[in-house]
């Protein structure tokens, strides 16, 4: 992975977490593009949307519905075929929505999106209201007119009717479905253009699927389940979930903007209370509104009940500083809490440089992981590498970038990695979101896309996009201070492939020291 002095080309998608191909030329050895996580990343949110739709099944608004549905199929004749063009409407209903939506929000929506105040601030209240409305507190639905003029086409037979017989059962089921279709798009928008219709091609498969299936297998509508209480434990479940998930998009206005209201363990302390009440409400505890009486625990409640307990007792030690992994990208960081038992390891296991500054700009308000030493102003990094005669080593990373977590709980605090970031290079963190408004005088016009840049994260954002062609977090490069930020070796996204990661920092360490004799 040798990269030649006079030309390089590096080009990435405009995705959080993604890595587009990167080419290197100029006489010097060609290096193979990294493989783009972003396909990765769609399929999981395809099978979550697919999960979702598939859950919503087993709503109160949905349930009841299935066994009618199938058993006037199957009396038709090719019924089969009819119940097939009865999933194929639900499932085109929800892609036109989700392309719709997507058409609306545009290419360059997401960055925005991920980062900007009002649209996290407005799914923060969308996921409050769809939760309490899953908890009973009140129930979201369409104008009865509008529902019932849909309803009248269905009578008219054929194509037709069959797509209005879909239709009337997305309307009719919205007070259900809406809340996870909102959340589905609230959590896509942030993510690439496709992801929307990707989520809704999930959603409506899953919706869909049980239509289609009882009409091949008619014979196991006497087997399923009998609609009962059973049906609201699982919307309240939901709606439990519905008001965890909203502080991530609390938090990450949150942090981009300095706030310091939901710090890690505010944040922690609201989910263990959360999800206690999940699991005692699983338990029979406590009734909530529609809910029936509980008589006797059913295995499968049991399980589940555990399992949410269980996950309740992972959070506790993350009250005392304990890092929790595997929560690592939707927590804020550590940083954040005010409170640590005790240093995380290697934090304090190598000296730190004597020669760095007592003060670094930006520090009174951004950390970087681990106690590593470093910078977040890029100018500021360049002047202790040259003085140190280190190669630097640029994070572009945000506070609203899940995968950004996940590379610093999971790669960065390996021993041999913090090792070489510590002893080999100079860390200079630069936040892409931050909205930290900057004096004037250091303000200026973008030459990329002619617009002012007055924030710490504009200015950042720009100088990856100009010098690295990129716009990608995470995305590390690794330059040598004294020529202009040309990377030293093919920058590097999201990849938790630890081994892969020292090779990167070892060559980027050797190419360097070559160059320097």
């Amino acid at each position: 992975m040798v990269v030649p002095a006079k030309t390089e080309t590096i080009t990435t998608d405009a995705t959080e977490g993604s890595s587009a191909p990167v080419a290197v030329s100029g006489g010097g050895e060609s290096v193979s593009p990294e493989k783009k996580p972003e396909e990765d990343s769609l399929w999981k949110f395809f099978l979550i949307a697919l999960g979702v739709g598939l859950a919503t099944c087993l709503t109160p608004c949905v349930y009841p519905l299935i066994p009618m549905t199938v058993s006037f199929f199957i009396k038709q004749k090719g019924g089969v075929g009819k119940a097939f063009l009865y999933g194929a409407s639900i499932i085109g209903i929800y892609v036109l929505f989700g392309t719709i939506v997507a058409a609306s929000l545009g290419q360059a929506a997401p960055n925005f999106i991920s980062t900007h105040w009002i649209p996290n601030l407005l799914f923060f209240t969308i996921f409050i209201i769809f939760g309490l409305s899953f908890l009973g507190l009140f129930e979201i639905q369409l104008p009865s007119k509008f529902v019932n003029n849909v309803d009248a086409q269905s009578d008219r037979g054929g194509l037709i009717g069959i797509f209005f017989m879909a239709f009337t059962l997305a309307l009719v089921s919205f007070s259900c479905t809406g809340p996870f279709v909102g959340s589905l798009l609230g959590l896509g928008s942030s993510g690439q253009f496709i992801k929307p219709i990707i989520g809704m091609f999930g959603f409506g498969l899953g919706l869909a699927s049980p239509f289609v299936l009882l009409a091949l297998s008619p014979e196991l509508l006497k087997k399923i389940p009998k609609s009962g209480g059973w049906m609201n434990t699982i919307k309240v479940f939901f709606g439990f979930l519905e008001l965890a998930l909203a502080l991530k998009f609390f938090s990450t206005v949150d942090q981009t903007y300095h706030w310091r209201i939901l710090d890690r363990e505010i944040y922690l302390a609201i989910w263990i209370a959360i999800f206690t009440l999940m699991g005692l409400h699983l338990l029979g505890k406590f009734l909530m509104p529609h809910d029936d009486k509980v008589e006797k625990l059913s295995v499968p409640r049991l399980m589940v009940a555990l399992a949410v307990f269980s996950f309740v007792v992972y959070l506790i030690p993350g009250m005392f500083g304990a890092p929790l992994k595997a929560m690592s990208g939707l927590l804020p960081p550590t940083e954040t809490q005010d409170f640590v038992l005790s240093k995380s390891s290697g934090e304090s296991s190598v000296n730190q440089d004597s020669d760095f500054p007592k003060s670094v700009k930006y520090s009174s308000f951004l950390k970087l992981p681990h106690g590593l030493q470093g910078f977040f102003d890029y100018k500021e990094a360049v002047a202790y590498a040259k003085k140190v005669n280190k190669p630097i080593f640029i994070d572009f990373t945000g506070h609203g970038c899940v995968n950004c977590r996940k590379m610093e709980a999971s790669v960065w605090v390996d021993s041999e990695v913090l090792k070489r970031l510590r002893e080999d290079y100079v860390v200079v963190a630069l936040y892409v979101d931050d909205k930290t408004e900057l004096p004037k005088n250091e303000w200026f016009t973008s030459k990329d896309d002619g617009l002012e840049k007055s924030t710490l994260g504009d200015q950042n954002l720009d100088f990856e996009i100009t010098k690295f062609n990129a716009n990608a977090q995470p995305y590390y490069c690794l330059v040598n201070p004294n020529d202009d930020a040309k990377p030293l070796v093919v920058p590097r996204a999201f990849n938790q492939d630890i081994p892969a990661f020292i090779k990167f920092l070892d060559e980027g360490k050797a190419l360097f020291a070559e160059r320097i004799k």
